[in-house]
């Protein structure tokens, strides 16, 4: 593993099947310059590394794939601290985007026990630098190994390499530590060496836990031949299939073969044809060996791909794309400019707007291993042949894209249309499709509205239901709509939609944050939720609160008031329309009550917002008698007991900018609270926007 920024090596790793690497978690966050136990995925970013072959060196990147953060051994919640020497999780598995590595087949793995002599060495991979220990003590979760007294010693950039039981010819695990002399407490310079101190002694993760912990993150599939399921229809489909196009053994080697190094498993037999029924569950056990079995036949036998394609769709196992495809894809994405690839989200809603709701909150590779398993769009051709979701988002991209990466991805996208089959002329209405979308969205100006239902669950815990709206009305985009979360779950989740609409369009302006809530939650305060660290309460070095409203505009809008009395519709409307009057009525009066609220507003048809200045013990029916006859701008003090110092900095700031003056006002609370005492809220009721709803997807876009 070397350094994202440069060549320094920062610890190593062991081969996996299908071109997967394990290596300790905190190596991954030392190559990417973060915090050692920083328990955070690290998301797309990817680490260069080194494979180190018997003949050739090869460099390449790795994303991570699994991710099982560092966590203290007595359970207490939290990262290591530095005084622990030991530690459980600190995994991580990545895949290397490259051409299947053959050089070093993956080894054998076997337990650690105590008396065995093992190996490592260091991350640079030259021979001269192996350690020889032997395994002093094993509990199944650390492993202590004691180095000789010549030759090399367990030092830094050894974590993550392979512990290699020289007998056994196999590794049993992995370096996490290494027990260091004493230090000057004052200059941190070893000290002179005594018989008393500890030497050579390091420790390493046993197999054991690797293997628990692994199967725990869902990564079982790397270290055991999985089966298909009996029960699975396209089974003996694919069989007969297979029998039919590849009677002959010498064509199953062949065929075979191909499949699996295309896929990232080594070949040692090349003269034994595997049995149809052991071919076809290969097929339906490793997610793109049908894909790359398609696109071999496609150049010698075509006439069978659609039927394997027609069988492959019965199962749930096999994946759009083969190998190839999506490393291709992949290398693209990654080459996009950070602004363009951070509107993914956004061309994704545009590209499926029927779609339900997208894990957004994975980062782009998870985006786009949802996006494989769509069957495709709401169209079709006369031959029933439809052009999955995945293809239709990136020729959305494609629009977008500068002409020099654009060529490159509508030239992935006719490859593949070709490999299934699908007429060109289909991609090409899509293509027409994006061209339209993507010139709409240049002359768009107003900033993104997200959109999010708030429910209450119990004390300090809330369902969370959100939609973003680019302009072309709300898509959902919260997948689960259930759980309850915390006020700074639910803060993180929102600033994390937010943060991505905001980089992928700076020029239109921070988006705003649209609470739907009930009448009884219009003084809830989500402006003031806020992110907690990643230890507890407490902030890294590198970390900042994240208080949602002192970063973005936050209002509220209440569709239980707005649409109780259907009668006031036109006045709301008609109020809306006059919006840029900036006519302003203020309820001030404690005295006042619904009856004077309600004649004063009949008066005042053009009145387009009210401040509500007055005690909490009347202030709540005022509100909502203005929302409930349609009064599109209302703004009040969540507390105070004198004149509000909100209302009185905000009344004179113009309608439109009220969203982001509120904003501003938050923000300057935080600085100087004791200045600026307010707790504003402001509800904002667009007549013009339209209300979220349910998104009910069709079959064929949500797979």
């Amino acid at each position: 593993m070397l350094k994202a920024a440069g060549s320094e090596s920062v610890g190593a790793g062991v081969l996996l099947p299908r071109n997967h690497l394990l290596t300790c978690a905190h190596v991954v966050n030392d190559a990417l310059g973060r915090r050692p136990f920083d328990p955070r995925h690290p998301g797309d970013h990817t680490v260069p590394v080194v494979l180190h072959g018997r003949s050739r060196m090869v460099r390449a990147d790795a994303r991570i794939t699994h991710w099982v953060p560092a966590r203290r051994r007595d359970g207490t919640p939290g990262v290591p601290r530095a005084e622990d020497h030991e530690w459980l999780g600190d995994l991580a598995v990545l895949q290397v985007e490259a051409e299947p590595y053959h050089d070093v087949p993956p080894p054998q793995w076997l337990p650690m026990t105590i008396g065995q002599s093992l190996r490592a060495w260091h991350s640079s991979g030259q021979s001269h630098t192996f350690a020889d220990v032997r395994v002093k003590s094993c509990d199944e979760a650390v492993g202590y190994v004691d180095g000789d007294a010549t030759g090399m010693a367990i030092g830094p950039s050894y974590s993550g390499c392979p512990l290699w039981s020289v007998r056994d010819n196999a590794v049993v695990g992995i370096v996490a530590g290494h027990v260091m002399p004493p230090h000057d407490p004052v200059t941190g310079r070893p000290l002179p060496y005594s018989s008393q101190h500890i030497a050579r002694r390091s420790w390493g993760i046993p197999w054991q836990r690797i293997e628990a912990e692994l199967r725990a993150a869902g990564a079982a599939i790397l270290f055991e031949a999985p089966e298909p399921d009996p029960d699975d229809p396209a089974f003996d489909l694919l069989v007969d299939l297979l029998d039919q196009h590849m009677p002959a053994p010498g064509l199953r080697i062949e065929y075979a073969r191909a499949v699996a190094e295309h896929c990232g498993y080594g070949v040692h037999d090349t003269s034994s044809a595997p049995a149809t029924e052991e071919f076809a569950a290969l097929l339906l056990t490793e997610p793109r060996a049908l894909a790359a079995l398609t696109e071999v036949l496609r150049r010698r036998e075509p006439m069978a791909v659609p039927s394997l394609l027609a069988v492959g769709r019965m199962s749930q196992v096999p994946r759009l794309l083969s190998p190839r495809e999506h490393r291709k894809l992949t290398r693209y994405l990654d080459a996009l400019p950070a602004p363009l690839r951070a509107r993914l989200p956004e061309v994704t809603r545009a590209a499926l707007p029927l779609a339900a709701a997208l894990p957004m909150s994975e980062g782009i590779r998870g985006l786009l291993e949802h996006l494989e398993c769509l069957t495709g769009d709401s169209r079709t051709n006369a031959d029933g042949m439809r052009v999955p979701g995945l293809l239709r988002v990136v020729e959305y991209l494609a629009a977008l894209a500068p002409p020099s990466l654009q060529a490159p991805l509508r030239l992935w996208t006719m490859s593949v249309v070709d490999r299934l089959g699908i007429p060109a002329t289909s991609l090409l209405e899509r293509r027409t499709d994006a061209e339209e979308w993507a010139r709409a969205a240049r002359e768009r100006t107003a900033p993104a509205w997200v959109t999010a239902r708030v429910e209450r669950a119990g004390a300090d815990r809330y369902r969370l239901r959100v939609w973003c709206d680019e302009g072309g009305g709300p898509r959902q985009t919260s997948v689960d709509t259930e759980t309850p979360r915390s006020g700074a779950e639910a803060a993180r989740e929102l600033l994390g939609v937010l943060e991505s609409l905001y980089r992928a369009a700076p020029d239109r302006g921070r988006p705003v944050l649209e609470l739907l809530v009930g009448r009884t939650e219009l003084n809830l305060a989500v402006d003031e939720w806020g992110m907690t660290g990643t230890d507890g309460d407490s902030f890294g070095p590198d970390e900042l609160p994240g208080v949602l409203g002192a970063e973005f505009p936050v209002v509220v809008t209440c569709p239980e008031l707005l649409h109780r009395h259907e009668r006031f519709h036109p006045d709301w409307r008609h109020r809306w329309r006059l919006l840029d009057s900036d006519a302003l009525l203020t309820f001030d009066d404690p005295a006042q009550g619904r009856s004077e609220v309600y004649g004063a507003l009949l008066a005042g048809k053009d009145v387009v917002r009210v401040a509500v200045d007055v005690p909490p013990r009347t202030r709540d029916e005022i509100v909502q008698t203005c929302l409930l006859m349609g009064v599109p701008v209302v703004m009040w003090d969540r507390e105070r007991t004198e004149r509000s110092h909100a209302l009185a900095q905000l009344s004179p700031v113009p309608v439109r900018t009220l969203p982001e003056g509120t904003r501003a006002y938050r923000a300057m609370r935080l600085s100087s609270p004791h200045r600026y005492v307010g707790r504003p809220v402001l509800a904002w009721s667009d007549a013009d926007r339209s209300m979220p709803q349910l998104q009910l997807a069709e079959p064929q876009e949500n797979g």
